[in-house]
């Protein structure tokens, strides 16, 4: 299933502005804080579609019975831009495992890549609900290869989110078609049109792992 944040106007929009502003993006602290405020935002809307069973919680003056979250959670980030947009998701899901994968381009010209894998760490996915946050979503195939790397070394886990900031048409296209519509959800803020010959969304934002943390080499 596909959810997009921007189909109902919210403060989302703001920061999603915000990210793509050549001017207010500069600021890479701002810039890495707008990404982990989108992340709490989609954490707390991913909240309401989890599992939830009655717990009994002693007051100052009696019981109170309160309905919490049941499912085991585990929150895995492809690395390095997806570090913000993790930390938004474990201000919320504050006693998750955690997961972490590299995954990354590797050209063979300027409009065609394959998806180099060199990094995982993760716990068991067994009976576990994952939350994959990449904060871009341009061809798809990082999630996917990421999605499957994990799962080769974690085991399926009962149900998928995968989430990202920013998508396009050709990405999203691409998940929903390479995962199981019943095992796999996927969330966006918002979608582009189109990706440019170097598969880069347009009009999207730039290189986010650079405005996160500097230019690599």
């Amino acid at each position: 299933m596909l959810h997009i944040l921007d189909n109902q106007n919210s403060i989302v929009n703001k920061y999603l502005a915000e990210l793509r502003d050549v001017n207010v993006q500069k600021d890479s602290m701002r810039f890495r804080r707008n990404l982990e405020r989108i992340g709490e935002i989609t954490a707390y809307e991913i909240s309401k579609v989890l599992n939830y069973a009655p717990r009994t919680v002693t007051t100052p003056l009696g019981e109170a019975v309160v309905q919490c979250i049941s499912d085991k959670v585990v929150l895995a980030t492809i690395l390095r831009a997806g570090l913000p947009l993790h930390q938004g998701f474990l201000n919320y899901f504050d006693d998750s495992e955690n997961a972490f994968i590299s995954a990354y381009r590797s050209y063979l010209s300027e409009s065609e890549f394959e998806i180099k894998v060199e990094y995982i760490a993760t716990p068991s996915f067994e009976g576990k609900t994952l939350i994959l946050v990449d904060p871009m979503l341009a061809s798809g195939t990082s999630m996917v290869a990421a999605y499957e790397a994990l799962c080769a070394r974690a085991g399926r886990p009962a149900h998928t989110h995968m989430v990202s900031v920013l998508g396009c048409n050709e990405g999203v296209n691409y998940v929903l078609n390479h995962t199981d519509r019943e095992e796999v959800d996927l969330w966006v803020a918002t979608v582009d049109p189109v990706l440019n010959p170097h598969k880069y969304i347009v009009p999207g934002l730039g290189d986010a792992g650079d405005l996160c943390f500097g230019e690599k080499l």
